[in-house]
């Protein structure tokens, strides 16, 4: 079960992996970072390696049986594939064991911080570099553009960073809402999720291209469609296009002539005459009584006497010339059908339809956990902040910063909501800075840049040094600072330069005596109290779990997990809910606090909002619509922009079967579909998507231990 590097110039073995508990059957270099090492093993399981030190960076358990064969994507070297004895493919990203790499693009750092030679790359803990082909031929053909490069820097890096499934066509999307010329536009952009200024012009060019095989002799081939069905296929795009005529040509063509007939008056009653007249006279020429209703429907009465009269039918001649004389056969009339294309208040209405569509569609998507395709339709649409949203719900954050960055000022919020959210995911030992640097991408970034130092858990020589690098008073600057506010009666100021200051947990008691008493009055609503919550939560992990702050903890964090369970249902995040609820009851049972919440209340909140929201058979009480109904009054948002990022967010792979690793969620019991996010105990699971929605509204891990989580 081991994997030997050797060094073959030498005839010696320089390092042992070990970690696999059965023979090894696939191996994989990645072909841009040169110390990743992919195994494969009878095991079941695949290991990612760092042959630097022979550290296990991953371990994958999701096959059922023995992983035999390794790969990894062409133009998309972080893109790899397995298959295994269990009859499945799977297709795997490597892209968070190195995304410092795509934040490094983002932040516009240095090419020496991106890409370098493998010498520098094998430096045992030396930051991962780029040194393969796919990496050096974008900066070449970057090096060959003039002017402003960093749209498609962010594009072709992204591109190259993430996994099929659709990132070229958002790309294409944003580039079109950006004012691209179309020709540009490669070749696959009609295959995919069109902008809708371009639906009718590439499907007309589709459908052309289909009733091109008419004029060819032999058709497409042994195995292409028939002639007929490419025309079929044609005719049924215009007919979508709205080009009812040329749809009304290729049916006639075809021999559907009553399919024809049907829709022709859409065009104009004179061109349904015409074509009404030309069924009649082939009718006739093959001396079809069928040719009758058709003359007699566009009042042709010298045609059908004619008719009749040649075959001898000297009756029924007579017979449709009285019927003519006396009125009852008439010519339809012929004036166009009033079409109000250009109706302002009709086209509004279609647009309005269409982007329901396109909501409906990218909502299909998303559910199917493909948010890079469902925030494609809303681009589609020029709906940028759902676009941004479905990104950012889809957990695929990277991704959507450059996106962000590059739609410009339209996206500015949501861009901002996204660099903090990877801000936070970088909060750790070595990538502290880098979190500094995309906070600094932000405007008006001075609370979140103070957060960032209040948290940071370093000695006072490298607290002040981040201090200065942020911008921020030294910290003894700050414990004045914070007297002053108090004096002021500054209280969220206050709290704010105490976080920064050598006594942070001063900061507590001030702030939560603050939330308390706004929690005992009746008008209260979660925007009052949430910023200073939210602030107090980056007080730094070391002075939270001290002895001697156990009471502050406890309030704290049953402040916040009550508080974060009312944004929850705000949020529509429905599925943690119950546990948020459940997780402030059990630390008001356990714990020793004075707090304005009691158990009861807690239950028939949650009661409430179950009646009115989750329950469709039994209708709720009135009592329960009172209750609800004051609580929507609290959680309602003072920003309106909030209630974009709505809903349960959904991550890749959410659909996708597990087997081996089998995990049972704390919350419910139930058995995880998807990837599984591991508590600090190593042991307690949820989902990744609930853990993404446990964190952007309560900071701290559902096992109650005062520590963050972090799944971003």
């Amino acid at each position: 079960g081991t994997v030997r590097i050797w060094d073959y110039t030498q005839d010696a073995c320089i390092n042992v992996l070990s970690g696999h508990t059965a023979p090894v059957r696939g191996l994989m270099w990645n072909t841009e970072v040169p110390y990743l090492l992919i195994s494969g093993s009878w095991d079941y399981t695949i290991r990612v390696w760092d042959t630097r030190d022979g550290t296990c960076l991953d371990t994958v358990y999701d096959h059922g049986a023995d992983v035999y064969g390794l790969t990894c994507h062409q133009n998309r070297p972080f893109t790899m594939a397995s298959c295994s004895r269990d009859s499945t493919v799977r297709l795997w990203s490597l892209t968070p064991l190195i995304s410092p790499l795509l934040l490094n693009i983002l932040t516009q750092q240095p090419w020496e911080k991106i890409i370098g030679n493998t010498d520098t790359a094998m430096v045992p803990a030396s930051p991962p570099l780029l040194c393969g082909k796919v990496s050096r031929d974008i900066k070449q053909e970057l090096d060959k553009l003039s002017g402003d490069v960093r749209a498609k820097k962010l594009r072709w890096f992204s591109e190259c960073f993430s996994p099929p499934g659709g990132s070229c066509n958002l790309w294409d999307l944003v580039f079109v809402i950006n004012g691209q010329d179309d020709s540009l536009l490669p070749a696959s952009y009609s295959k995919g999720v069109m902008h809708m200024k371009h639906l009718v012009k590439f499907k007309t060019s589709e459908a052309q291209e289909l009733t091109i095989v008419k004029m060819s002799k032999f058709g497409g081939g042994i195995g292409a469609p028939s002639k007929e069905e490419r025309l079929k296929e044609a005719a049924d795009i215009h007919l979508r296009l709205g080009q009812i005529q040329r749809y009304c040509e290729l049916m006639v063509e075809l021999g559907q002539w009553e399919k024809a007939l049907s829709v022709a008056p859409g065009v104009s009653m004179k061109y349904w005459k015409k074509l009404m007249q030309r069924r009649a006279d082939q009718l006739m020429a093959e001396d079809n009584d069928d040719a009758i209703p058709f003359c007699i429907a566009t009042g042709d009465i010298k045609k059908l006497v004619t008719f009749f009269s040649s075959r001898g039918q000297l009756l029924e001649a007579l017979l449709i010339a009285q019927g003519a004389c006396e009125g009852n056969i008439r010519s339809p009339p012929t004036s166009s059908v009033n079409h109000t294309h250009n109706d302002v208040d009709n086209r509004e209405q279609y647009q309005s339809l269409l982007r329901n569509v396109c909501k409906e569609l990218a909502e299909w998507f998303f559910q199917d956990g493909c948010s890079v395709l469902a925030a494609s339709c809303h681009l589609a649409v020029d709906d940028l902040q759902l676009g941004m949203a479905s990104l950012i719900r889809g957990n695929e954050l990277e991704l959507a910063a450059c996106v962000g960055l590059v739609l410009g000022e339209a996206a500015n919020q949501s861009t901002a909501y996204c660099l903090e959210l990877l801000a936070r995911k970088y909060m750790t030992t070595p990538t502290w800075e880098l979190s500094a640097d995309l906070l600094g991408m932000i405007p008006d970034n001075h609370i979140l840049l103070a957060k960032l130092c209040a948290f940071y858990p370093g000695s006072a020589a490298e607290i002040d040094q981040l201090h200065d690098r942020c911008g921020l008073p030294l910290m003894e600057e700050c414990k004045a600072l914070a007297d002053e506010a108090m004096n002021d009666g500054d209280l969220f100021s206050a709290v704010k330069f105490l976080l920064l200051s050598a006594e942070p947990e001063r900061a507590l008691q001030i702030g939560i005596d603050y939330v308390k008493e706004q929690l005992s009055g009746p008008d209260w609503t979660v925007d009052s109290v949430h910023p200073v919550l939210d602030l107090m939560s980056y007080i730094r992990t070391d002075r939270l779990i001290m002895t001697r702050q156990t009471e502050a903890r406890s309030e704290l964090l049953i402040l916040c997990g009550y508080i974060g369970g009312l944004l929850a249902i705000r949020r529509n995040y429905s599925s943690i809910v119950p546990a948020l609820y459940e997780y402030t009851s059990q630390l008001l049972k356990r714990r020793e606090v004075c707090v304005p919440l009691k158990i009861e209340q807690l239950t028939v909140e949650l009661d409430a909002w179950r009646a009115c929201t989750q329950t469709k058979s039994i209708p709720p009480s009135e009592g329960q619509r009172e209750e609800f109904s004051c609580l929507e009054t609290r959680i309602q948002p003072t920003e309106p922009a909030v209630l974009v990022l709505c809903g349960a967010d959904y991550v890749t792979g959410s659909n996708l079967p597990s087997h081996s690793d089998l995990q049972l969620s704390c919350f419910t019991g139930h058995r995880i579909q998807g990837p599984v996010y591991f508590l600090e105990d190593n042991k307690s699971s949820i989902s990744l998507n609930d853990a993404l929605m446990w964190a952007k509204v309560n900071p701290f891990s559902p096992l109650g231990t005062g520590l963050r989580i972090n799944p971003f």
